[in-house]
């Protein structure tokens, strides 16, 4: 089957396997437009691949997503209605990889930050590299953790622990991430590929119908829970963005960026 999709993220198929890869790689898979519409609507195009039976989803050189472009993001702030459509697509995204039939295996090679993270951890299995981290650094300038962390976070790992990391920004290392829930199982970086892809071969050998309808089951408690949650978090993340506490600090990463 044959993806329309930007150089951004691309699909590979093996057999009944596709590899998703956020292949920004000069850029720490940072989400741009091209990829943000695509994360969007990779997940349909998929679904109609009557082919395919398991997903993997990854990033290109050393790390899986730093989360939003900063050339992008800061455009936004003169940019209202690129702002809405960046929540409306947001929304979008979250809610396609919820209603996605088949299983997504997320095998994070490196940094998942931001948007990053919340696509990693909505995935059914997250397979982490021990050098990887998760972050969800939204507060630390002057947004709310709109686009997922505050919402389904509290749903995987204690209330306590998610306020911690959503409240300050800080670093998970992988250990930790499995620990409280936000993570499957550590690898060792070599052996990540080789670890996502028996994973895969196993759940595409399962009985296909039955594990759908598995997976189907349990996103519904999911999809429940979140309904709510979600909704006041892209509506809060927009009021955010248009303080003047997010403008200032947006623009000051900028420069230790460019500096």
């Amino acid at each position: 089957m044959k993806y329309d999709l930007p150089d951004e993220l691309t699909v590979t198929s093996d057999g009944p396997i596709r590899t998703v890869t956020i292949n920004r790689p000069d850029d720490l898979g940072a989400v741009n437009k091209n990829l943000h519409w695509a994360l969007a609507n990779v997940w349909r195009q998929i679904a109609a691949d009557r082919d395919a039976a398991v997903v993997i989803l990854t990033g290109s050189g050393r790390a899986f997503s730093a989360g939003g472009d900063l050339n992008w993001i800061t455009s936004f702030l003169d940019d209202p209605v690129g702002r809405d459509e960046s929540i409306r697509e947001g929304a979008e995204i979250i809610d396609e990889m919820l209603r996605f039939p088949l299983p997504i295996i997320a095998a994070v090679n490196g940094p998942a930050v931001g948007l990053g993270c919340s696509i990693a951890v909505l995935c059914d299995m997250v397979l982490i590299s021990e050098k990887a981290y998760l972050a969800d650094p939204h507060v630390a300038v002057g947004l709310a953790a709109g686009d997922g962390g505050a919402a389904f976070w509290p749903l995987l790992t204690p209330i306590l622990r998610s306020r911690e990391y959503l409240y300050t920004g800080d670093r998970i290392p992988a250990a930790t991430a499995v620990e409280l829930g936000l993570a499957t199982r550590v690898c060792a970086p070599d052996d990540l590929g080789d670890q996502a892809q028996q994973l895969a071969q196993r759940l595409a050998a399962q009985p296909r119908e039955a594990l759908q309808s598995t997976k189907r089951i349990v996103n519904m408690h999911l999809s429940q829970a979140l309904a709510g949650p979600l909704q006041a978090g892209f509506a809060a993340e927009v009021v955010t963005m248009q303080s003047e506490e997010h403008r200032k600090r947006l623009l000051a990463l900028v420069e230790r960026a460019r500096s």
